[in-house]
């Protein structure tokens, strides 16, 4: 029942603007977090250690931190109550310590939401580096050598750095704790409270939490703007939904973009909530939300979110590990093919989840995705997945979409299964 009311309806602007969304009220608790338990420690001068001078704490908009940007968590949050697609992500290639590249932009999904297109927001300059050189100084959690700011997260000594790894472990635990309780609380009341029909009550419950028809509505679009060759709008609508660099993007780039977003994403907003939806109620699927949300907020490379962002991105690639393998073998048999190129190509991928439903689009689809990228002006030389030709156009995003529901219906088969079964 929740799948319908998703793919029926999605999360309605009007009922947003009445109410907001529940996925809003995650970030607030890991924002509080964030800006409580993961302030800067900023690089003295040498000048100032040698005189003994006390360090006034700069704040993260201080010119001695150039990249580092005040209002990220906050901004993040912003969009993560508004229901904006950052995500819901999602572009799954960040939010992950085993992933290579960083720093998505807060101009989007990011959906992000209620799902995640893009796995983080921009987070300093896009690729982990603060300028400063650091200076010596005791016992003030600052290191001693000549290291970057790049190197070590805000300068900080093996010890504060597992400080900061415990204290980003304690708000990925509290958003959990507040997720999954209020999920299980409402659930228990509903079913004291309405005995055998709570069942519907239970599907409005969950509802929030599935995104099949927001990353529709999103990727769509993006092939409409191509078939009027407005590749103006078609980069603007890519955009909301990745996070490298779209100004540049020819029609063959955005084309590629929008489908390895809608290919990474079916795993974040569709698969893998229902996935913990399935094994726990309501409460398994927003303790998913919670980490998802985290990943997003905090999950990045960047010095600053390196140790305060661990747990959270370990946790969301644990949490992943299951359904990206399910959503990708779902989207060969949906696309009728794709099994040698996922079986091939899946690990070609920085993140340890993402590359099985990219890999299983492009061989479905009989094409090539991934590739160089741009992020911030700086290129990542990323593997091609898949064979055949690059050069994509709106009819392959069009294909795309075609698996991409096909996929959603064996998911409702799947969850008719397991509720036929119990």
């Amino acid at each position: 029942m929740a799948l319908a009311l998703d793919a029926a309806l999605g999360w309605p602007a009007w009922l947003y603007a009445r109410v907001g969304h529940p996925v809003g009220a995650i970030a607030r608790v890991i924002a509080a977090g964030e800006r409580r338990w993961n302030a800067v420690v900023p690089a003295p001068s040498r000048a100032s250690v040698s005189h003994g001078t006390a360090l006034p704490h700069l704040p993260p908009s201080s010119p001695s931190w150039p990249g580092i940007q005040p209002s990220a968590t906050a901004a993040g949050e912003r969009r993560a109550s508004e229901g904006i697609p950052v995500q819901a992500r999602g572009e799954a290639e960040t939010g992950s310590f085993l992933r290579g590249t960083s720093a998505l932009s807060a101009g989007t999904r990011q959906q992000q939401e209620p799902f995640r297109l893009d796995r983080g927001l921009r987070r300093g300059d896009g690729r982990g580096k603060v300028s400063g050189e650091v200076a010596p100084a005791a016992d003030a959690g600052i290191v001693e050598s000549g290291a970057t700011a790049a190197d070590e997260p805000d300068h900080l000594t093996p010890a504060k750095r597992r400080e900061r790894r415990l204290l980003g472990a304690v708000t990925l635990c509290a958003a959990i704790v507040v997720a999954t309780g209020i999920a299980w609380l409402a659930e228990r009341g509903l079913r004291a409270t309405l005995g055998a029909p709570a069942w519907l009550a239970i599907a409005l419950l969950a509802w929030p939490g599935l995104a099949q028809r927001s990353l529709d509505d999103h990727v769509r679009p993006v092939a409409i703007a191509l078939e009027r060759d407005d590749l103006a709008a078609a980069r603007v609508a890519v955009g909301r939904i990745v996070g490298r660099d779209t100004a540049a993007l020819d029609n063959a780039g955005v084309a590629r973009a929008a489908i390895e977003s809608l290919a990474e994403s079916f795993c974040d907003a569709v698969a893998a909530p229902l996935f913990w939806l399935l094994l726990f109620g309501p409460a398994g699927l927003w303790g998913y939300k919670a980490i998802n949300t985290a990943d997003s907020l905090i999950g990045h490379r960047e010095p600053r979110w390196r140790a305060f962002g661990w747990a959270a991105a370990r946790t969301d690639d644990l949490a992943n590990w299951l359904p990206a393998r399910l959503g990708g073998a779902l989207l060969c048999v949906a696309g009728g093919g794709g099994w040698r190129v996922l079986w091939r190509d899946s690990r070609r991928h920085a993140s340890p989840n993402a590359g099985w439903t990219e890999a299983a689009m492009a061989g479905a689809l009989g094409v090539r995705l991934a590739g160089p990228v741009a992020y911030d002006g700086a290129v990542a030389d990323k593997p091609w997945i898949g064979d055949g030709r690059a050069d994509l156009d709106a009819r392959d995003i069009r294909r795309a979409l075609v698996v991409y529901r096909r996929g959603c219906l064996l998911l409702w088969c799947l969850a008719g299964a397991v509720a036929w079964a119990r």
